[in-house]
């Protein structure tokens, strides 16, 4: 036997709910319990609802939304009821959430609950509780639907979707003002063809939702012949539907009527006073919902609209670089904030990205910032260096906010900022920072380095501020990251951590040659997964060491140097994963910087204790540069080879011509110690001496063992 065959013999009834279209469909057993024909049936989600007795289908949907939040079983007893409301029988309902093709779905079964008193006649008995209670549990249930609506599209289709016991509308109309004409935005029980003339109709037509929104009140028309007397220019057109009851409401908001809606039945409904409360009271939750979805589709707009005004698309075709970029704008509001990019054409053949931050996220900030984002197209357009152009766009954002004598009067707003000047021939990029966040570098490997550069105050502070330049090389295959604070910060991040969470976005993207045959793909793949991990839901549960969550704009520029294509292949040599810095004899606090920049670079290296050998010699050479010359040190760091057998190189170079010679300090000496520990930690070391000074190096290796020709320099005498 088959098992729908079984299930009848015990009167249990299968069901199948598609949660993605609303459709429920229904054996021949569950039919007949719904008190339909004995045969395999389909009906709409409202259609379905109103086989149900309103309370108990409220409380079923409690129950429903519990499983499908847990995964679990959902189970209640409820009555169903014909199309007088009268009470039919009793079911059990079960449901399971599943997915059917990627929808979310419902399955379950229909059991009869046999009656109390066995050996008696099923008889049908009125709902229990009178028709308010059912009506208050309908009403209940259409404000939560219409109150989570966002959109006018959502608010349609609840509306198409509300129905009750003895109840149910047929067809829906909704009908909206357009200046001195009336169209029809949404409708559900005709066709395209059956409403082609009631999409416009002008404000002097006949028809009752024109007559409705001229005066106010609410037609109810209930019988077809009432309908052809009232309205006989409209009935020939509406006959054919064979419908026997209308209801006409306005749907008035904020004391304005804003439309109408239309409600038909295909049984005669009598429009006695319980039901015309009804039908008031969901117009005006309609009228509610339409008015709050117009509010949030015209403020999405309105920013949509001031987004494309202000960011500019990217520059698709620049010889031998890929660009990408994105904008996501804080919830609430406009959704406009301060947070802008650019990218500029320069008058040498070069090209300027722009990245900034103005202080707040309201429109002013918005202004600001467009303001300011066409002050530094103007500069760099005329020639200026990078640090001249942040000169000019800090002392011209001063000027906007009123200067030092109005401050308090003009609400003053700071920028950070980003200017990098970009050689696409060389990948040579010029950096002038005003209190943002530094770059970051994608190696071609994969590894993430955040690049310490040189910076000054943020824009608008102090007109006078100078702004000291960085020069980089962006080399074939790798990718710089620039962004806003927004997508490091947001989720309770701090700088530490939230580069952390973007670095475990970018080092688990493919790498060599995978990422360069993707070429600009790799690039958007690698924007949409960046800003998925500050906005998708994953970051909602795995938030920062911040008690509070910071939510904030978020801007982000890509920019990746191709390898040449010419090359055997198409590919370039992938080039060894290093890192320059300079530490000037004032800035003795960046030897943290350099620390941290020789652990990030050896971040996947395997031996611990070499990488705290590696930094603790790399702060000794560094310390003894400030320490015993009067120059700057010039840190270099380098990992090649293959996986297994890589080595790390390290320069320390200075302008001094001294070299260094052995010391030996006594047990309670606090200095002397440095080259020491280099001879007992490195694999092997050196000094070099170079035209106008030295480079002192030293070298680890993976795998523990010297390349062929190095060797230690024991017999060296120091200076520390």
């Amino acid at each position: 036997m088959r098992t729908e065959d079984v299930l009848a013999a015990v009167a249990t009834g299968l069901w199948h709910w598609d949660r993605a279209t609303g459709s429920v469909a229904f054996d021949a057993e569950a039919a007949r319990l719904l008190g339909l024909p004995a045969r395999r049936a389909e009906l709409t989600e409202s259609g379905t609802r109103a086989r149900f007795h309103a309370v108990d289908w409220v409380e079923f949907q409690g129950v429903i939304s519990l499983a499908v939040a847990e995964h679990t079983l959902a189970e209640a007893r409820v009555r169903v009821v014909d199309e007088a409301g009268l009470v039919l029988r009793t079911v059990r309902a079960r449901a399971r959430p599943v997915e059917r093709d990627g929808s979310p779905a419902l399955v379950g079964t229909l059991e009869e609950v046999p009656e109390p008193h066995p050996g008696t006649s099923p008889r049908r008995s009125a709902v229990t509780g009178d028709w308010r209670r059912n009506r208050e549990a309908f009403l209940l249930d259409a404000g939560r639907a219409l109150a989570e609506a966002r959109s006018t599209a959502e608010v349609l289709r609840v509306a198409a979707g509300l129905s009750m016991p003895g109840f149910e509308p047929s067809a829906l109309a909704v009908f909206g003002t357009d200046g001195s004409r009336v169209t029809m935005i949404g409708h559900h029980g005709y066709g395209t063809d059956d409403v082609e003339a009631l999409l416009e109709m002008p404000m002097d037509s006949s028809h009752p939702a024109v007559e409705v929104i001229r005066s106010g009140r609410a037609i109810y028309i209930p019988s077809p012949d009432d309908y052809a007397r009232r309205f006989p220019l409209i009935w020939p057109m509406v006959e054919r539907f064979r419908r026997r009851a209308w209801a006409f409401l306005p749907l008035i908001n904020a004391g304005q009527t804003i439309g109408a809606w239309m409600a038909g039945f295909s049984v005669p409904v009598s429009f006695t006073p319980d039901e015309r409360s009804v039908l008031t009271t969901v117009a005006r939750m309609l009228a509610q919902a339409l008015g709050r979805a117009s509010v949030h589709e015209s403020e999405k707009e309105l920013s949509v609209g001031l987004q494309r005004a202000m960011m500019p698309t990217v520059q698709p075709d620049i010889p031998g670089m890929s660009v990408a970029a994105r904008y996501v704008p804080t919830g609430g509001g406009l959704q406009v904030g301060g947070d802008w990019y650019d990218m500029i054409p320069l008058p040498n053949g070069k090209l300027a990205l722009v990245i900034g931050d103005v202080q707040g996220h309201d429109v002013r900030a918005a202004g600001l910032m467009g303001q300011l984002r066409i002050a530094l197209r103007a500069y760099a357009s005329e020639g200026h260096h990078a640090d001249a152009v942040l000169s000019r766009a800090s002392r011209f954002l001063a000027g906007v906010n009123g200067g030092p004598d109005a401050f308090e009067e003009t609400d003053p707003r700071f920028a950070t900022c980003l200017y990098i000047e970009v050689c696409p021939t060389t990948g040579l990029l010029v950096i002038a920072r005003a209190g943002h966040p530094d770059p970051a570098i994608r190696l071609s490997d994969g590894t993430l380095l955040v690049r310490s550069t040189a910076g000054g105050l943020p824009l608008g502070i102090d007109p006078d501020t100078d702004y000291p330049t960085t020069r980089l090389v962006l080399e074939p295959g790798e990718t710089m990251l620039v962004c806003t604070d927004g997508l490091i910060e947001t989720g309770g991040h701090d700088l530490e951590t939230g580069w952390q969470r973007l670095r475990e976005v970018i080092e688990a993207e493919p790498a060599g040659d995978a990422a360069h045959a993707e070429g600009t793909e790799f690039l958007e793949k690698l924007a949409d997964g960046l800003v998925q991990a500050v906005h998708g839901p994953s970051s909602h549960y795995t938030t920062g060491p911040l008690v509070d969550r910071r939510e904030d704009d978020i801007a982000l520029l890509l920019l990746r140097r191709e390898v040449p294509a010419a090359l055997p292949g198409g590919r370039a040599p992938v080039p060894p994963r290093r890192t320059v810095l300079t530490i000037a004899q004032a800035e003795p606090e960046r030897i943290a910087e350099a620390r941290q920049q020789v652990r990030d670079l050896m971040h996947d290296w395997p031996d611990e204790d070499q990488k705290d050998s590696a930094v603790l010699m790399v702060s000794e050479m560094v310390t003894n540069v400030l320490v015993h010359t009067d120059g700057d040190a010039l840190l270099m760091a380098a990992i090649s080879g293959h996986p297994g057998r890589r080595r790390l190189r390290v320069d320390v170079a200075d302008a001094s011509d001294e070299l260094p010679h052995r010391r030996h300090p006594g047990e309670m000496a606090s200095s002397g110690r440095g080259l020491l520990l280099m001879e007992m930690l490195a694999g092997a070391w050196g000094v070099e001496p170079q035209g106008e000074g030295k480079n002192i190096w030293f070298e680890l290796y993976e795998d523990g063992v010297p390349e062929t020709g190095t060797a230690g320099m024991a017999d060296l005498e120091v200076i520390t």
